[in-house]
């Protein structure tokens, strides 16, 4: 048996927001009192995430992107959805550090913390062999995929430690960071080399996040948000375009899910969006004890 198979969970499969993830039943006012940071929430799974969050009662959202009008877009269906969540915008490019900086320093100014952060901007280019391919296209994916998260992770964090301690205090669950990555991080797809290797990394700088904030109170996520019909996923050559079959709004509600304290016990760890949460639960011991969920390299079968 090939390797690859031994990388996923066998679970129900869902490709739409269902009943244990829905914010605005199951997940109601799992937000409350929160303040949250979405970079890359100017259409997509980005704008859907800021709607969830507003269903399930955020405080105030805080959205990032470069395009002013799809952000007033988002904007408006936060306020739209959830009159008592607050929501304020800037432009942003997370490949910036001064940028994104500003940005998190912006959102704490208005709102006085900063407790969930969600790190979605991402790039996908055309895919070309590597003997063929642009090197400044190329290293373009590594700059929005990995260093724009970098940067959300890097400035963010100061007032997620201090979100966790004050949500903890109450007895509750704060500081919760979610990096997008992809199913692709596990394949080897020709012509894919730019955009699966930046997300393969994604998935160990994320259990870096996790190792050296542990004790900080973090809860660290890396999440492949199913394959979803976006700009992005257009961006693939047209036969994999019938793998998106996925709902934005799956990625957004398993976002909210995973930021209610209900998936704590399996932070550091790489999640789908397409993985019931029902059963992934009744996993949690397995997980835990053979350490499942994390990228490691296979040096002998199992």
């Amino acid at each position: 048996m090939s390797s690859i198979q031994n990388q996923f969970l066998d679970l129900t499969s869902h490709h739409a927001r269902y009943d244990a993830i829905d914010p605005r039943s199951a997940l109601k006012n799992s937000a409350a009192d929160k303040v949250v940071f979405i970079a890359g929430a100017s259409k997509g799974i980005g704008q859907a995430t800021a709607v969830a969050f507003a269903e399930a009662g955020a405080r105030a959202i805080y959205l990032t992107a470069r395009s002013e009008e799809a952000l007033q877009e988002t904007q408006r269906l936060v306020e739209q959805t959830n009159p008592q969540t607050q929501c304020a915008y800037a432009l942003c490019d997370v490949t910036q550090a001064q940028q994104v900086e500003a940005a998190v320093e912006d959102c704490v100014s208005r709102f006085g913390a900063l407790d969930i952060a969600d790190a979605n901007a991402g790039y996908l280019g055309p895919w070309v062999k590597i003997g063929e391919s642009d090197p400044e296209g190329w290293w373009h994916n590594w700059e929005v995929n990995l260093r724009g998260a970098y940067h959300v992770i890097r400035f963010a964090l100061p007032a997620l430690v201090k979100s966790a301690a004050t949500f903890g205090a109450q007895g509750r669950s704060g500081g919760h960071l979610i990096l997008v990555s992809s199913v692709g991080a596990q394949f080897v797809t020709p012509g894919a080399s730019d955009y699966q290797t930046s997300k393969h990394a994604i998935n160990r700088l994320f259990e870096f996040v996790q190792s050296d904030h542990d004790a900080d109170g973090i809860k660290c996520f890396a999440m492949h948000p199913g394959g979803v019909a976006t700009d992005i996923g257009h961006s693939m050559p047209a036969h994999m375009h019938e793998y998106l079959v996925d709902e934005p709004d799956l990625a957004a509600s398993f976002a909210v899910w995973l930021c209610s304290g209900a998936a704590d016990w399996a932070k550091g760890r790489y999640l789908s969006a397409n993985w019931d949460v029902t059963e992934l639960a009744t996993r949690e011991a397995e997980i835990l004890r053979d350490d499942l969920l994390v990228n490691r390299m296979l040096a002998k079968a199992s």
